[in-house]
């Protein structure tokens, strides 16, 4: 199938972007790097009467330090994450992530504010702010405003961005010291069945402080485990707690069925790779005090 017809437009600064979105009242779409919208408009389960290309929008592809954050605009692409040594040395787990993210043609296109903004909720990036605190800046007719990654997502598919607005940029607070990823699925680069991100700061104690775990693909938006979090927040990450905070993970979702699993299977693969993930964890920390 090919896209019905839509009108175009590339605009050359940020205010016409917003511009013309607020004179489409809706009916248009930010098109950033293609890779979901595209394919979503051959089916035509996309039909905007205009796409709004702000490829040239270089405000939207700085990658700056701002104190212990660091600051990336919707518009940096996939490659650039994986490969920018600022990046990579403050924001380990993404490229680490990026992985797990479809082929090299999709990652020389892609960007993180068109992943960010199609609220999959089986994706990586989206999954990587919010366990890692991001805050977004976005943009509209009555200027910027600025939105935590928590209240971002909505739904599957679905983010708190109106119609006349779009992404400027993501601000990632200082990383946690320490990591761990794992995703399931039916091959590799397919969307993920279940995938867990867990992150932690160890003191000088071996205690750990600030751990987050977070889920994807087995909800409507991705999750942010807090119950499971709090069973483990402070410890020393003993077996036992893990089997708890791993409990806890499986009960705190709302997993759907669908021809990748059912809702048992996704309860139990969250159990064993939050428990997994977690196991990581302290092996890294322990590593690092040695």
């Amino acid at each position: 199938m090919k896209a019905a017809d839509f009108l175009y437009h590339r605009p050359a600064s940020v205010d016409e972007a917003v511009s013309l979105l607020a004179d489409y009242g809706g009916a248009a779409r930010i098109l950033a790097g293609g890779q979901s919208l595209l394919p979503m408009m051959n089916m035509r389960l996309a039909r905007p009467a205009s796409l709004i290309d702000i490829r040239d929008l270089d405000a939207l592809k700085d990658v700056r330090l701002d104190g212990d954050g660091t600051v990336l605009g919707a518009l940096v692409r996939y490659r650039r994450i994986e490969e920018d040594p600022t990046i990579r040395e403050r924001l380990p787990s993404l490229p680490h992530l990026l992985r797990w993210v479809a082929d090299r043609q999709v990652r020389n296109r892609g960007t993180l504010g068109g992943s960010l903004a199609q609220a999959d909720p089986t994706g990586e990036m989206p999954l990587a702010a919010l366990v890692l605190g991001a805050r977004l800046k976005i943009v509209g007719p009555e200027g910027p405003r600025s939105l935590p990654v928590e209240e971002f997502f909505i739904g599957s598919y679905a983010t708190a961005l109106e119609s006349r607005e779009m992404l400027f940029e993501i601000r990632y607070p200082r990383h946690l010291d320490h990591f761990a990823f794992f995703e399931v699925n039916r091959r590799h680069n397919d969307f993920a069945v279940v995938s867990v991100l867990v992150a932690g700061n160890r003191d000088g104690e071996g205690k750990w402080r600030g751990l987050r775990i977070g889920l994807g693909g087995v909800d409507d938006t991705p999750v942010l485990a807090r119950n499971a979090m709090q069973a483990v927040e402070g410890g020393e990450l003993s077996d036992e707690a893990i089997g708890m905070a791993a409990a806890e993970a499986a009960a705190e979702i709302n997993p759907g069925e669908d021809i990748r699993g059912s809702e048992a299977y996704r309860r139990h693969l969250t159990n064993v790779y939050v428990a997994r993930a977690l196991q990581t964890l302290r092996e890294r920390g322990a590593d690092t005090e040695s």
